[in-house]
């Protein structure tokens, strides 16, 4: 076995501020940033138009910045990780273990979808919207039927591209899937060396680690300057009707979000019999930082950390899964998106047909599983789900600017998912550990007895 040291280690990065109370520093850049912004806005009379726009433009510097320096780490930082993830696991375990944990990422995902239509469906948030006159539409960007049958045919060629054949392009464009696939590949060929081979790819993914990570707690440092900046520019930029219209679309999303979780705190108890106020007590700092950060990424080492010293998961699950359900696991991101995609279909009057759904339900899967683990993500991938309905992706231009408080919920979703599976892995391995060891019991009494 390849020795190293895991990212869990580099928590230390994190501490200062959780130490700090960063998540309460970002509630205040919130709530002060909606009553600067309101001031801002040219209805209430206090600047020009022309001057309210460009204080926004500076306003959302400091949130730009951060989503820059995140964008530019998170690459390396989930290439190494996963690596990683995959030396601490011996080849044997990879080949049951990674197919299962595909499996039930996909499982849960499609949870999340569901009840994401669900809620939509119920409080049907898009109508007010549309009672208003709607969201811009330019009309370029819907899609014939012709071109949904289309989408439905090139089923095999998408599974087949899932394998990159230029891995640099796939870094280039930040195609999360492909660079995840091409990792995990890389990573099962690693564990094939001699240990004298390997040893210094190890190292060198360490330091890259370390690295990383300096650099999200330089980003981290201005997350409640870009909260504030955010918050300011969206109210200095949006009318107050149409703002209530977004209001009540972020409560559904929310509460499917909540509903998503509770879900999580049913199977940590179901299958691992975690008591849910003593799990959410446990896993409380990742929780916090991922609502402050709105990037699963950057918590990746104290996700970890958490996982291996309160959760009692071995390190050797945790620096799998965790990893790898930052980039693929993305069940509140994929609930958001369904939500969204439903929200500006009501928004625009556009009545969604089984096969419609059918189809926004597949897209969602597999575009949530490529979503950058970055704030703003979601919104990223989403056109392409947008396309795929035939709804205008002009709306994403108003949901843009309320992303930011979005992120800061489905991240801590999506964290929370990403350590409930480790939980459960935790629990099968062990399960069958204890299998195999009644079985060599068995079969040792039966040659006794012989």
């Amino acid at each position: 076995m390849i020795d190293f040291r895991p990212l869990n280690n580099l928590s230390v990065h994190l501490d200062h501020l959780i130490k700090g109370r960063l998540w309460l520093k970002v509630i205040i850049g919130l709530v002060v940033g909606a009553g600067i912004g309101v001031l801002l806005n040219p209805s209430v009379g206090l600047l020009s138009e022309t001057v309210s726009l460009r204080l926004a433009d500076w306003l959302d510097l400091p949130g730009q910045i951060f989503m820059r320096l995140v964008q530019m780490i998170m690459i390396p930082l989930i290439f190494t990780s996963i690596i990683t993830g995959i030396v601490s696991n011996s080849s044997d375990n990879l080949k049951t273990f990674g197919l299962r944990l595909s499996l039930y990422f996909i499982l849960t995902t499609a949870i999340a979808i569901m009840i994401g239509l669900v809620v939509t469906f119920i409080f049907k948030p898009g109508q007010y919207i549309f009672k208003l006159g709607g969201f811009p539409n330019s009309g370029e960007s819907q899609i014939t039927p012709a071109d949904k049958t289309n989408l439905i045919e090139d089923i095999p060629n998408a599974i087949s591209n899932l394998i990159p054949s230029n891995p640099l392009e796939s870094i280039l464009t930040g195609e999360m899937l492909g660079v995840v696939i091409f990792t995990i590949i890389i990573g099962v060929a690693i564990t094939q060396l001699r240990q004298e081979t390997a040893s210094p790819i190890i190292r060198f993914s360490e330091a890259i680690q370390k690295i990383c990570m300096i650099i999200v707690s330089w980003a981290m440092l201005l997350v409640p300057y870009a909260v504030f900046g955010l918050m300011a520019a969206l109210l200095s930029r949006t009318s107050v009707q149409i703002f209530l219209g977004l209001g009540y679309y972020i409560i559904v999303v929310v509460l499917g979000l909540m509903i998503l979780l509770v879900f999580y705190l049913l199977v940590a108890l179901v299958v691992t019999r975690k008591n849910p106020l003593k799990f959410l007590k446990a896993i409380r700092e990742p929780l916090l930082l991922a609502f402050s950060t709105a990037s699963s990424a950057a918590v990746m080492p104290l996700s970890m950390k958490t996982a291996d010293e309160k959760l009692g998961v071995s390190s050797n699950i945790s620096d799998f899964v965790i990893p790898v359900g930052a980039t693929i696991n993305m069940d509140g991101t994929a609930l958001f998106q369904c939500v969204t995609t439903l929200f500006l279909a009501q928004a625009y009057g556009i009545e969604l047909t089984i096969m419609s759904l059918l189809l926004i339900t597949f897209t969602v899967v597999a575009a949530s599983i490529g979503t950058p683990a970055i704030p703003g993500g979601g919104v990223i991938i989403l056109a392409s789900v947008l396309q795929s309905a035939g709804i205008p992706v002009d709306g994403l231009l108003i949901i843009i600017g309320i992303d930011r408080i979005l992120g800061m919920f489905r991240t801590a979703v999506n964290v929370t998912g990403d350590l409930t599976a480790c939980l459960v892995f935790e629990k099968l391995i062990e399960a069958k550990s204890n299998a195999d060891i009644l079985a060599d019991n068995n079969q040792t009494a039966l040659k006794n007895s012989s």
